[in-house]
């Protein structure tokens, strides 16, 4: 038995599409960009370690299928690609509703990013996992 572990263009267009489908309701949302604004750092780290944590233990069991033992790196990797180019994605969709002020003030914008990710990033491996079957 052998699973598919590569990353391809149809990984990060899985990836794109699953990050956008949680990112538009939640980034549309006052709530979200207040919590930005106000989560005390601690938190917000806290919801960073949560979002790698959960997309490792998912893809551990979802896509890896427990087997990483000699796919190490790959996995780390597909862990990182996926939360980079969900925030890419959450990034967009708060851009496109003036709600990330880059210019003039970029740490609210990465605290809205690291927000919004969270949950944007398990619609996210979730999507991304759907083609991930043994061959």
């Amino acid at each position: 038995m052998v699973t598919r572990l590569s990353f391809n263009l149809e990984d990060a267009s899985q990836i794109a599409v699953g990050a956008f489908a949680l990112a538009v309701p939640i980034g549309y949302t006052e709530e979200a960009w207040r919590l930005g604004e106000t989560l005390p750092l601690a938190n917000l780290i806290f919801l960073f370690v949560l979002s790698l944590f959960f997309l490792a233990l998912y893809t551990y069991h979802s896509v890896f299928g427990d087997n990483i033992r000699a796919r190490r790196i790959v996995f780390v990797a597909r862990i990182i690609i996926a939360y980079t180019l969900t925030a890419l994605v959450v990034a967009l969709v708060l851009l496109s509703l003036n709600k990330l002020p880059l210019l003039e003030d970029p740490w609210l914008s990465l605290r809205r990013i690291i927000v919004i990710t969270m949950p944007a990033s398990m619609g996210a491996i979730v999507v991304d996992s759907f083609d991930k079957e043994e061959l």
